[in-house]
């Protein structure tokens, strides 16, 4: 492990508790459970599967949770925690429907008692009477200490079959005695066992309670574990075993985290070693919340079991009334987050991608559709490298995506996501969450300006005339490489970083559609703006282009330059831009109502009646333009005089307009010739053109 990376700490508190297992139990045909899977290593290599356990991690090597398709020793995968008593009570009705008397034993430990399915489980289990067998791994992180020998002495008594005997007998001979007696009994017996082993709890919801034991000591793991195979008490087991996370190995064992997860290390100091100077996105998202709190008193953090992982462990030092580890609860995190904010306070929830799934109706029901300001800090998005598809936050942009009201940001780096946190800050009408990855940020140095975002704004990165890359998240360096490449074959994209996942920047395109396609396909530029100067107005004007009006557009111009140029049709365009076009008698129709002679439409400028005779969709706002250049030039010939086609066409102008610009006079009533010339000027000048 030192050479890699992993959870070592669990594994290593397990080695006595697995070797005992499989000593005991007829595995795989005796079903033996994981969980969390990450306490699994030491199986593995019990399994067959010593001379891989090199590969742990790797590519094509074993997985670093259990998985099923690994090993006929793994019946069930569990890389997420608490589902082990669930899956395992599934098992056990399977089996029994089977006529199969096949032992079912769940290991259960690492933290993984603290989730309430794991609870759900224990109370249906207890209530069924099936002998299935739970084991919690109690390694200072759940329940209670050990109490000593005696506690090793009593558990080995408690599970021999004398003792049955006794507790059965006594059982028989309470029930002679009146209910109420019997009743007594029982409960004495319940409660003193209780007092000695704390097993209370686990009685009451019908399991048979052990222990606690030393999860270390085989002399006593062995017979134990012998006495539950061989006795059939009528109900399910709960042993509850004491480990030490990190066991033997002393660098872990003094650890805080007892290398619970690990970079690579010095097997002699457990220093890590190749450690980055760049700071990760926790960390920088753990030190921006902590100093946003000591001037806003209303910031809450709120965590999963996930403090120095989300890299809380500053916020809970500095702020330790406002912190808040509710252990593997997801569930609960959310809607206590929401209670929060319905009393004004602003709480951040920071979860890994992977385990925000366990919380998607608390998410939706309690957050979304309430509009409750609760910020999701959303850590280990996108892909996490070894850790594998369990834990890969793929799934966030999506789920969350599809939900009201929510605001969802994705820093490009770790200056965006400081201002990404401010920004949510100050967001306090509706939901909002931050996605980042895994590990250490691409810049080394921190700007000090950390304005605070527009909701829904992108950004231009680098002006470009060729293509578009638009980059969301962390992959901005990524981005930059491949323009430097395509710099090379003289390709200049424009980058631009989205910043907003969901609302998506409707009013913010890159100018780069028609015109550049048009220029990269090898029609001259100086045609493009002196020959047809309306479209290249026009298309200028428009800042929400649709990809129908782009395609008509080069449509047209790509037969006026085959045109000009006496050749055909310019094959460098896409193909698809001519298969869109329909009839559409719309124009022809008023020039109809009009005195202007059709003639006179299509001699003057050809190529607006070729663009109108190909439009396959009826774009209002377009025809309205079309009408008064046309009216334009009409009046102009014949020195304003005519009102008849004047009326016609302000009438049509008046009930189709949609699109102004704000700098130019649009009024059709009052669009005479020296308007029309200086509403040209101001375009070609607003525009450069």
């Amino acid at each position: 492990m030192s050479s890699k990376e992993g959870h070592l700490g669990a594994s290593l508190g397990v080695i006595e508790l697995t070797i005992a297992l499989h000593y005991v139990f007829n595995t795989p045909r005796d079903r033996l459970i994981w969980d969390v899977g990450h306490q699994s290593y030491p199986h593995k290599i019990l399994t067959g599967r010593k001379n891989k356990i090199e590969t742990l991690r790797q590519k094509n090597g074993l997985y670093g949770f259990v998985k099923r398709s690994e090993s006929e020793y793994d019946p069930f995968g569990t890389a997420h925690s608490s589902t082990s008593i669930s899956a395992g009570m599934g098992m056990k009705i399977a089996k029994d429907l089977n006529k199969d008397d096949a032992n079912i034993i769940c290991v259960i430990g690492d933290g993984a008692l603290s989730a309430g399915m794991a609870y759900e489980a224990l109370n249906n289990v207890g209530a069924t009477n099936k002998q299935m067998i739970v084991i919690l791994n109690d390694n200072e992180m759940s329940i209670d200490r050990p109490v000593g020998a005696m506690s090793s002495y009593l558990t080995r008594l408690l599970s021999s079959k004398q003792y049955t005997n006794v507790r059965s007998l006594l059982k028989k001979i309470s029930a002679k005695f009146p209910t109420s007696i019997s009743k007594t009994l029982y409960k004495a017996e319940e409660y003193s066992k209780g007092l000695v082993s704390g097993g209370t709890l686990f009685e009451e919801l019908g399991f048979y309670y052990l222990g606690p034991i030393d999860g270390h000591d085989m002399k006593t793991l062995v017979p134990v574990l012998e006495n539950i195979k061989k006795t059939d008490v009528g109900k399910p087991i709960f042993l509850h075993c004491i480990t030490k996370k990190g066991k033997g190995y002393e660098p872990a064992e003094k650890s805080d985290d007892k290398f619970h997860g690990v970079n690579k290390f010095n097997i002699e100091t457990g220093q890590s070693i190749n450690q980055s100077n760049k700071k990760s996105y926790s960390k920088v998202f753990g030190e921006t919340l902590t100093k946003a709190a000591e001037t806003d008193e209303k910031i809450i953090a709120v965590t999963a079991a996930m403090m120095s992982g989300t890299g809380l462990d500053i916020f809970s030092l500095q702020h330790p009334a406002k912190f808040f580890d509710v252990g593997i609860a997801e569930q609960h995190a959310v809607t206590m987050a929401a209670g929060l904010a319905t009393e004004g306070f602003k709480p951040f929830v920071a979860i890994y991608s992977t385990f925000l799934q366990r919380a998607y109706d608390q998410v939706v029901h309690d957050v979304a559709l309430q509009k409750l300001p609760v910020r999701f800090a959303i850590d280990r998005a996108g892909l996490v490298g070894s850790d594998g598809p369990t834990h890969a936050g793929s799934f966030d942009i999506t789920y969350l995506s599809t939900l009201p009201n929510f605001i969802i940001m994705a820093p490009s780096n770790q200056n965006e996501l400081i201002r990404m946190i401010n920004t949510s800050v100050l967001i306090d009408d509706r939901p909002s969450a931050f996605r980042y990855p895994r590990g250490a940020g691409e810049i080394d140095n921190m700007d000090s300006n950390y304005d605070i975002l527009e909701i829904g704004k992108g950004t231009i990165i680098k002006e470009g005339n060729d293509v578009a890359i638009l980059n969301l998240g962390t992959r901005m360096q990524s981005c930059e490489e491949a323009i430097k490449l395509l710099n090379s074959h003289n390709i200049y994209p424009t980058l631009a970083d989205a910043r907003f996942a969901k609302p998506i920047d409707k009013n913010w395109t890159p100018d780069i559609d028609a015109k550049e396609i048009l220029i990269k396909s090898g029609i001259n530029e100086e045609f493009i703006e002196k020959e047809i100067p309306e479209f290249v107005l026009y298309w200028t004007e428009r800042k929400e282009e649709s990809d129908i009006w782009n395609s008509k557009f080069i449509a047209h111009i790509r037969r006026q330059w085959g045109r000009f140029k006496n050749i055909k049709e310019n094959d460098d365009l896409p193909s698809k831009m001519t298969s869109q076009w329909s009839p559409n008698e719309d124009f022809f129709d008023i020039l109809e109502l009009t005195d202007i002679p059709k003639a006179f439409a299509e001699n003057s400028k050809p190529e607006f009646i070729m663009y109108w005779k190909e439009t396959g969709q009826s774009l209002t706002s377009w025809n309205s333009k079309f009408l008064q250049h046309v009216k334009y030039l009409w009046e102009k010939s014949n020195k304003g005089q005519t009102p008849q086609a004047s009326a016609q066409i302000d009438k049509r102008i008046e009930s189709s307009w949609k699109i102004q610009d704000p700098d130019i006079q649009l009024s059709p009533k009052k669009l005479d010739n020296e308007t029309v010339q200086e509403n040209l000027r101001k375009l070609k000048e607003k525009h450069q053109i």
